[in-house]
């Protein structure tokens, strides 16, 4: 990455497979510039340029790791750093910390509900943030949070994951289900060994960039933290803190995505160790999802600046700056809510091959020819089973005895045959399938042959059909 007479060229790639992409500095749309390749250089002059055009630029590795994240820079305000400074095992410090795990156990709560509905999790978990209303210390806090996690991650241990069926004997047998969230390699959530928590743990680290390019915009040290995580080197204890309450949101998304489209084999790798690790492609597409991410996080960002602000002696009446949501524009506005967050759409792939779809469709046309041959095969043979035979004799039964028993002089004079063809069966065609089979109890094929003409039911049906369409005489 570099400058060349005013634009950001960027370059990419192995062997004679290059791209090359040349941005102005309008009109670039560029927002953030994220690179998960270990191997390159970006200039100086290009991260100027970044700064100029308030781009930032973020370095990851596909296992889930943020390894540089920078941006344009924002409040350095020193009595908001010394409140921050002094929030630590303070009344104000357990005051944040307990409403950002409160929120996150909400969000816990609302996916085991929606996602795969297990009271048992989901009453654990309310138990846990009734709890956490009286904790009085970080470590108690944290005590309440690690055990509703244990339930929680355990709820979603079997869950099982979509592939393609070309790909079903090329995959591990652990890749088959979301596992555990603790890494046999790492004893941790690092170094996943199944395809959603490695393709979770690649969210969460555009999750925590973006919270780290949040804290420093509205003026907070992002390696200052309240306690819900240790100090250590090397980590942004503030960052990981803050993302808390957004974790549900983006596993909700990766697990909807799971339980509703396929995973491709070509989008991970197993390495020698069995860590399970990211396509560069996955991670590209992964990737656009973080803007998404941030604008989440930023409301929490600046929830902790406010609620520090208000804490600080030297404030006063002044208002602090709301740079990541626009709050105050929007309340100067008159729009005070905050506007609505669409999250990301997941490509759609066929259930057979792997192939992208157009939205609205399962399966490739060549897939979903094999499927419509297998599944009238399963269907001829499905009704020749005793119990199908035995339901279709049932049927046929009570249809003949119902001819059997019709009076014919319980149908209107006015509506003979001719009347039913002239006036009833036009109109039929502006009737719903579905009305016409509610009416008649008959099957859906036989209802759309009523419904274009192609035969004419028995005549006990033709006044409920006229009632349908209106025709009195």
């Amino acid at each position: 990455m570099r400058v060349q007479h005013g634009h950001i060229e960027i370059r990419d790639g192995i062997g004679m497979d290059r791209r090359a992409i040349r941005l102005p500095k309008i009109g670039h749309g560029l927002r953030r510039l994220i690179c998960i390749s270990e191997d390159g250089f970006i200039t100086l002059s290009a991260l100027k340029w970044l700064a100029d055009v308030g781009a930032s630029f973020l370095m990851l590795n596909r296992n889930g790791k943020v390894l540089l994240a920078t941006g344009p820079s924002g409040s350095n305000d020193a009595r908001l750093r010394r409140a921050q400074h002094r929030a630590f095992g303070t009344d104000t410090g357990i005051e944040i910390s307990r409403t950002l795990i409160d929120a996150k156990l909400k969000g816990q709560k609302r996916v085991v509900d929606l996602m795969w509905h297990d009271p048992i999790a989901s009453r654990e978990i309310e138990e846990f943030r009734k709890r956490l209303q009286t904790a009085t210390s970080t470590e108690e806090i944290r005590w309440l949070e690690g055990q509703a996690a244990i339930s929680y991650f355990g709820a979603m241990r079997d869950l099982p994951v979509l592939w393609p069926k070309i790909d079903l004997t090329r995959i591990p047998d652990h890749w088959r289900s979301v596992g555990n969230r603790q890494s046999q390699l790492s004893g941790g959530p690092r170094l996943a060994i199944t395809p959603v928590h490695a393709v979770l743990n690649y969210c969460f680290a555009l999750l925590e960039a973006e919270t780290r390019l949040a804290l420093t915009t509205v003026g907070l040290d992002a390696g200052l933290g309240f306690g819900l995580h240790t100090d250590t080197a090397y980590r942004d204890s503030l960052a990981l803190d803050a993302l808390e309450p957004v974790r549900p949101q983006v596993e909700e998304w990766v697990l909807s995505w799971i339980m509703r489209e396929p995973l491709r084999r070509a989008d991970f790798l197993e390495t020698k160790t069995g860590n399970c690790r990211l396509r560069s492609h996955l991670c590209a597409k992964l990737s656009e999802t973080g803007p998404t991410w941030g604008k989440l996080v930023s409301v929490w960002v600046e929830y902790i600046a406010r609620r520090l602000w208000d804490e600080s002696s030297r404030s006063g009446f002044e208002h602090l700056h709301t740079p990541l949501t626009q709050q105050h524009r929007r309340e100067a506005k008159g729009r005070p809510s905050f506007p609505r967050i669409e999250v990301p759409r997941v490509e759609r792939l066929c259930r057979g091959c792997g192939e992208s779809l157009r939205r609205g469709v399962s399966h490739c046309s060549k897939c979903a020819l094999q499927v419509t041959r297998e599944n009238f095969d399963f269907g001829r043979e499905a009704a020749q089973q005793p119990d199908a035979l035995k339901k279709r004799s049932e049927t046929q039964r009570a249809r003949k005895l119902a001819i059997k028993n019709w009076n014919p002089s319980d149908l209107p004079s006015w509506l003979t045959r001719d009347a039913y063809v002239r006036k009833v069966q036009p109109a039929l065609a502006t009737i719903a399938k579905s009305r016409i089979r509610s009416a008649l109890g008959v099957s859906e094929p036989y209802s759309a042959f009523v419904q274009i003409g192609k035969v004419i039911p028995h005549p006990r049906h033709w006044l409920a059909l006229a009632g349908l369409v209106g025709v009195t005489d």
